[in-house]
């Protein structure tokens, strides 16, 4: 491990890498906690991942985030947590006592944010959630460890809807993407993890004018920060949650656990983030 009179460092591992804005954040917070440390960007092509973790504090840092494509490899080269095995992937590892530790953070991020944007999401009784990828596992398992008793799961492929469904249980509900307006107007909830409505995407085409009006609505595309599925629910006076808020509420534990104090997202770090994203 890296040894402790040299400042603390972590980092992102991804193959391409540099598009993240990780760095800003955990920049921000070690300059604003006064915290001696650094978090560095190491691009790592797939068959040069199990080395570069098997031997990360060799290579200088205390602990890292993992981002596309290597979540499922760090999962398995680590000693993961509950969270990251239902997940089925890890985004964060650190060490405890030596050994390599994972989990991950996409479910406290998203919980964290809606917690933030929308106090009292959990009351609904029913959420819907587009997509079956990786981001939709994290929500699906953060929605069950809140409560929410009914999840129902809509993807264009039924078969991946139905996959991931029975990785949790009877709680989670398989749908075709064209029952999707039968559900929208039981959904207390309504998530987005598609890449629909993303900069250079196809648009997310549905009428959540069906919504109730109690209802919340959460997507996690960050660019644009104001997606048009988040635009029409304010236009419709819905509370929403945006993708940014659960990028920077999923980097919190990492920081905690690497540099020992835990951070606040402030409307400051939001600012600057936003401006390093307004630079593509």
């Amino acid at each position: 491990m890296a040894t402790s009179t040299s400042p603390r460092a972590a980092c992102l591992i991804g193959w391409p890498a540099a598009h993240s804005r990780s760095p800003v954040i955990h920049h921000y917070w070690l300059r604003t906690l006064g915290i001696e440390g650094g978090y560095n960007i190491e691009a790592v092509p797939p068959e040069g991942f199990a080395e570069f973790i098997l031997h990360l504090s060799a290579h200088g840092f205390v602990g890292a985030n993992v981002t596309i494509p290597h979540k499922e490899r760090a999962l398995a080269l680590s000693a993961p947590d509950a969270r990251a095995r239902a997940v089925g992937a890890a985004n964060t590892l650190w060490y405890d006592s030596g050994q390599l530790c994972s989990t991950n953070t996409d479910v406290e991020g998203f919980v964290n944010n809606l917690d933030a944007c929308a106090p009292g999401w959990d009351g609904a009784d029913e959420a819907l959630v587009l997509g079956a990828g990786g981001s939709s596992r994290a929500v699906v398992f953060g929605l069950l460890d809140r409560g929410i008793k009914h999840v129902h799961l809509a993807n264009r492929t039924i078969d991946r809807a139905r996959a991931l469904a029975d990785r949790f249980g009877a709680a989670v509900h398989p749908v075709a993407w064209d029952a999707i307006g039968d559900l929208l107007p039981r959904a207390g909830l309504l998530v987005n993890t598609t890449s629909l409505g993303m900069h250079g995407q196809p648009p997310l085409e549905i009428d959540i004018g069906q919504l109730p009006p109690q209802a919340v609505v959460a997507d996690l595309v960050y660019v644009p920060l104001r997606t048009p599925l988040l635009s029409a629910a304010q236009e419709r006076g819905l509370r929403g949650a945006d993708g940014l808020g659960m990028l920077l509420h999923q980097a919190v534990r990492g920081f905690e656990l690497w540099f020992g104090q835990r951070p606040d997202v402030t409307p400051e770090l939001r600012a600057l983030v936003e401006a390093d994203l307004a630079k593509v």
